[in-house]
């Protein structure tokens, strides 16, 4: 990969705000943090690691669904959902796995909910052994997410092979009805070498058929993946994403999702991690990510890890950013336990949305033990 040397410099510059002038880890109660729990008791957990949640709201309340499991890419690993009743969590229940036949059974992957303004709420969630092979499925709800349909393959489309939906990130439905999913693809070549590519999935008719716009970018000079999208007035719209090159990258179109832009780097780090945003009722924008570069290998402090810390930041344009939340921080050292060491700490793969009520709902990550889910008011933002 040919890359010049304004570039490499662009990306090795140190990040303009360091980890001190973060905002301290907020409290439960105070300032803009309305709760902070787990979606389930992690003393009796029902599976060895939960990651990837997803969060949605629906006429009957929130939703969240994530895949749970012995470890990602065990063949055990199902899709569990869990419903917000009278302010609780219901206990997690697998709606869908990867059950091929009676002899071969894939691990499930990155599941996305998603509420159109007409019909079932829709489950987008992969099947498949590895990023590279997955493909999309689509399960739906009538009744806000206690019963579910039989599952159907998306299907194929020429220029990315498999259909996947959206790959992390919740779709958005434009005015005439049409769902955008953002998407992405992680291509391994014979070679050894791979590519990651941002593209788009579109329905007009709640997954039926669908259209595939891209992908925008070769890969050759940002390797991207699970775009989250953004709205603006006049049609435009924008997009961030996931990086290798230590930076969430950013690309914007004019035409509602027509055309995009050349990526570019933001000002806000990225340590290869997913990020998740919204628009506000108010026209701000939120985007929620591991304020961090990049793994840290230092004999002197073998502890630390990019996805220890987890952030809020706020723009009024989407081009200037400022960190104003800090959900998460772990500074310790590793516990002994050899069953938690591997990913204590992690706070990642988040999921953001904003409820009729105004407040901010968010699901991600808690030490691939459990999912938390916290609640921020943004009017004190």
């Amino acid at each position: 990969m040919k890359v010049s040397l304004a570039f490499f410099l662009a990306l090795t510059l140190t990040i303009s705000i360091q980890a001190e002038e973060l905002p301290n880890v907020a409290v439960e109660g105070e300032g803009a943090v309305v709760s902070s729990q787990q979606i389930f008791d992690l003393a009796d957990k029902p599976t060895k690691e939960s990651h990837a949640s997803t969060i949605v709201e629906t006429p009957t309340g929130l939703v969240a669904a994530w895949f749970a499991g012995t470890r990602e890419r065990d063949p055990d690993v199902g899709i569990r959902v869990s419903r917000n009743e009278n302010g609780q969590w219901t206990e997690p229940v697998e709606v869908v796995n990867g059950v091929q036949s009676s002899t071969l059974r894939y691990p499930t992957w990155n599941p996305v909910l998603f509420q159109p303004s007409e019909g079932p709420l829709m489950l987008f969630y992969k099947v498949g052994p590895n990023p590279r092979e997955w493909w999309g499925m689509l399960t739906t709800s009538e009744d806000g997410g206690k019963t579910w349909s039989w599952p159907t393959k998306l299907g194929e489309a020429h220029t990315i092979g498999h259909l996947l939906g959206p790959v992390k990130n919740k779709p958005i439905q434009l005015a005439d009805g049409t769902i955008l999913c953002p998407s992405s693809t992680e291509i391994e070549y014979a070679d050894g070498s791979s590519h990651w590519r941002v593209h788009f999935e579109v329905t007009k008719d709640l997954g039926k058929t669908w259209e595939v716009i891209g992908p925008i970018q070769t890969g050759e000079t940002f390797h991207a993946i699970q775009p989250s999208i953004l709205t603006y007035p006049d049609n435009r719209l924008q997009i961030l994403c996931r990086s290798k090159e230590k930076r969430i990258v950013e690309s914007w179109s004019k035409d509602g999702g027509k055309t995009w832009s050349t990526l570019t780097a933001t000002d806000l780090p990225n340590p290869n991690s997913g990020t998740d945003a919204v628009t506000l009722q108010d026209g701000r924008q939120v985007v929620i990510y591991n304020h961090s570069e990049g793994l840290v290998r230092r004999k002197d402090a073998p502890d630390l890890k990019p996805r220890r810390i987890l952030n809020l930041a706020i723009s009024s344009d989407g081009k200037t950013w400022k960190p104003v939340l800090t959900l998460e921080h772990e500074t310790g050292p590793h516990p002994k336990d050899p069953d938690r060491r591997r990913h204590f700490g992690e706070y990642s793969y988040p999921a953001i949305i904003q409820t009729s009520d105004g407040m901010l709902n968010m699901v991600y990550t808690y030490n691939r033990e459990g999912v938390k889910h916290a609640v921020v008011d943004p009017s004190k933002l």
